[in-house]
């Protein structure tokens, strides 16, 4: 075989691998596409059908349909699909949700004033307007008694709702109001009952410490017989005792949150 003849034979076998090798990338991407898109699905177009056509449509290709609310609506009649999620044609996978909102009609209720009421009033008012309670969110409210509605979402309207949710806001009544404790602790005590009553406060119980157990001393008993041990240091002189009628102890303790209601107690000096 001559030269040139080798160098076809050679080319011929590069040119069969080159194709080879072509041939294994388109399928390996080919593949990788139809695993990446298996299970994708277009979602349907809802809108209009009723919730029973919804259900049968996706139902047909592998998809549910869950209904994430209701509402009034003119244009489209009851229990008929007003909007949905994902919108008409985009791509979901296999065996997800379709949600949707749900026709209730033409709109014929209106809000009424619930205000001023309290939240078993406003209920039985909602219900025979034919709204639900929605949300009930309750927070101290200056002036209103507890359990009263203070706000209302959507407000009072003569006009036909959109939806038939109504959400409240509801009284806890007046907040309670808190101080930081002072400190009375080395104050007499006359003079920390006259400040607690000017600010409306009231002083209970007091007490004295219990004077310490006296112990016996074996060691003095033994002196005689036991040899000459030598003796520790003095301790350090003790503070001095704090004169009689003086607050040595409070509870509540200074710096703690107080109430008008809270009652004092104290420890005084002897």
């Amino acid at each position: 075989m001559g030269f040139v003849s080798r160098v076809r034979t050679l080319f011929r076998l590069f040119l069969l691998a080159s194709v080879l090798v072509a041939v294994a990338l388109m399928s390996a991407i080919t593949t990788i596409r139809i695993t990446i898109h298996s299970g994708e699905e277009r979602a349907p177009n809802l809108v209009g059908l009723s919730i029973d056509q919804a259900d049968r449509l996706a139902g047909g290709i592998g998809l549910g349909v869950k209904v994430n609310d209701h509402l009034f609506d003119s244009k489209f009649a009851a229990d008929h699909v007003v909007s949905q999620a994902p919108a008409p044609g985009d791509s979901t996978k296999s065996g997800q949700d379709i949600y949707v909102l749900v026709s209730l009609g033409r709109p014929t209720i209106t809000v009424p004033m619930l205000v001023g009421e309290s939240v078993r009033a406003a209920q039985v008012t909602a219900e025979q307007r034919g709204l639900t309670l929605g949300d009930i969110v309750a927070v101290h409210w200056n002036g209103t008694a507890s359990d009263y509605v203070v706000a209302q979402d959507p407000p009072p309207s003569s006009q036909p709702a959109r939806s038939p949710v109504t959400n409240l806001l509801v009284s806890l009544g007046e907040p309670t109001q808190e101080f930081v404790c002072p400190s009375f602790i080395g104050m007499p005590l006359e003079r920390a009952r006259n400040e607690l009553a000017r600010a409306g406060f009231k002083a209970g119980e007091v007490q004295s410490p219990a004077p310490p157990a006296a112990s016996a001393n074996p060691a003095a008993a033994s002196a005689e017989a036991a040899p000459q041990q030598p003796q520790p240091a003095p301790p350090p002189p003790a503070a001095p005792a704090a004169p009689s009628g003086t607050i040595v102890s409070q509870s509540p303790a200074p710096g703690s949150k107080v109430s008008p209601d809270t009652s004092f107690s104290f420890t005084v000096a002897p």
